[in-house]
């Protein structure tokens, strides 16, 4: 297990993440990428653990997915299963069990002050967190598509599934984009991938 998860992580944190497998019973399947998610955590049947993480991760992503996962093991084990799955008890278990890898061995200096911020009050995906999603896709293979926020305004985008839309206003946060073929508006996260067309 350990020779897979080098191939994965960064390598001064292979051995405190098999230590948690191990303790915890997982069994943790690599898997081709999913486009709504980039991990999954689920307790089987017969009381064994199983956690999927996409192989397409670079391998800081991989990390924090892995330990995300981990913390709902956790976080379900401590304080049972009424509770909300991205709520204060999963907030505190993520902290925790990431808190001893945060540091300049396993992390870029670059990233750990986003990272940093970050966890003083983890959100369900680290996608959602605009900054340090846009500091870790530095670390990913070189890809044709932008983040929203670089589409100029009106211009028109293509996602994954060929659905295309033109960009809009940004809300607070997000940017309203209209789809061309219903004419409905969509909210898009900022650092959302998509290809631009011209």
């Amino acid at each position: 297990m350990d020779d897979v998860l080098k191939k994965y992580l960064p390598e001064a944190a292979v051995n405190s993440v098999l230590q948690l497998i191990k303790t915890h019973h997982i069994h943790l399947q690599i898997v081709k990428q999913r486009v709504t998610r980039h991990g999954d955590y689920r307790k089987l049947p017969n009381g064994q653990h199983k956690i999927t993480v996409n192989a397409n991760l670079n391998k800081y992503k991989f990390l924090i997915t892995l330990i995300h996962e981990i913390a709902h093991l956790v976080a379900f084990s401590t304080y049972g299963i009424k509770i909300k799955p991205h709520g204060k008890e999963w907030k505190y278990t993520f902290q925790q069990l990431m808190l001893p890898l945060l540091h300049p061995e396993i992390f870029p200096n670059n990233l750990l002050p986003y990272l940093a911020l970050h966890f003083k009050n983890p959100k369900a995906s680290s996608d959602t967190d605009t900054r340090l999603s846009l500091a870790l896709k530095q670390y990913d293979p070189p890809s044709d598509k932008i983040p929203i926020f670089e589409v100029p305004y009106g211009a028109k985008f293509k996602l994954y599934n060929g659905r295309e839309f033109i960009r809009g206003k940004k809300r607070v946060k997000r940017y309203e984009c209209k789809e061309t073929a219903t004419g409905r508006i969509y909210l898009f996260n900022p650092n959302a991938e998509v290809e631009a067309l011209l």
